[in-house]
């Protein structure tokens, strides 16, 4: 005979085992398995969390500490994305912690990374009046590459439109015109080729020549003013010589004083002209010490008097 199966019991043993089960698996999602409490904090983000999903990973400096426990709208601004973390207690979040949004290799899998807390700064706390501090958010590799190529873009589309701006019509004929004549220029070049050559040429010549008067000037100079001495000696000698010739005729007697008479003025005029003759001297030789192209150029144009 069949023993009767008490289905009473049979149910409240499915009852109490699943019960279990799921007291089990929450008591081990909650992190009591591990002896780990878990402190909550909030996360406004402005930009798309695609690619994030709830019990993502919440890394401090690349170490896991602790997960992504719910996503949803902010309630308060629709523009943003309210994240809600699971993260060790003990971990140093600071008010200085940035929370920013990355995603890890080409999987395109998003975890939340903490960055910042200085050991200065003070632990984050929650504002007076709310429930879970809040973590400031930062933008993400993404965004800001999202920011600079649209930054980028501009740039490139204001230059075109600057470039365009400045190859008008008008300024498209002036290079034209430009083009053009540096063609002429060319070809006016090319066909005087020689004579450029030649006058390169008697421009080196005359650089040589330049180069050898300027180191033959002193040896000129000196002779010059050898030549001035000379003939100052000359002058001084005509004078003691007009001067012992008067001595000597005004003892002669009368013919000798009307021979004085007649040849003195002459000695005397000599000797004028040799001193002057010697001040020119001098004066060219100072005149070429102070400016030897002179001997190139000539003497340089007087400059114009007051009212000229």
């Amino acid at each position: 005979m069949e023993a009767k199966v008490n289905f009473v019991a049979v149910g409240a043993f499915v009852l109490i085992l699943g019960a279990a089960l799921v007291a089990g698996v929450l008591w081990l999602s909650s992190g009591k398995y591990y002896r780990k409490a878990y402190d909550t904090y909030l996360v406004y983000m402005s930009e798309s969390v695609a690619g994030l999903d709830p019990d993502a990973p919440v890394r401090y400096r690349g170490v896991q500490v602790g997960v992504v426990r719910r996503i949803a709208l902010a309630p308060d601004n629709v523009e943003q994305v309210q994240l809600t973390l699971g993260i060790e207690r003990g971990t140093p979040v600071k008010q200085d912690t940035v929370a920013v949004l990355r995603t890890q290799g080409l999987t395109g899998i998003g975890h939340i990374e903490l960055t910042g807390g200085t050991r200065a700064s003070p632990p984050l706390v929650p504002a007076p009046g709310a429930d879970y501090p809040v973590i400031r958010t930062g933008p993400s590799l993404m965004m800001r590459l999202d920011a600079a190529i649209t930054s980028l873009l501009a740039n490139l589309n204001r230059s075109s439109e600057r470039f365009n701006a400045l190859l008008d019509d008008e300024s498209r004929r002036a290079l034209r015109q430009t083009l053009a004549n540096l063609e002429v220029v060319s070809r006016t070049l090319a066909g005087r080729a020689g004579a450029i050559d030649t006058g390169v040429l008697n421009a080196s010549k005359t650089m040589e020549n330049t180069a050898r008067v300027t180191a033959e000037l002193p040896q000129l100079v000196e002779r010059i003013k050898r030549s001035a001495d000379a003939f100052d000696r000359m002058a001084d000698q005509g004078a003691r010589a007009g001067a012992s010739a008067t001595q000597a005729f005004d003892s002669a007697g009368a013919g000798a004083r009307q021979l004085t008479r007649e040849t003195l003025p002459e000695a005397q005029a000599l000797v004028a002209e040799l001193r002057e003759l010697t001040a020119t001297l001098r004066r060219v030789s100072d005149q070429l010490e102070r400016n030897p192209s002179m001997l190139l150029y000539g003497r340089p144009a007087a400059k114009p008097g007051p009212g000229e």
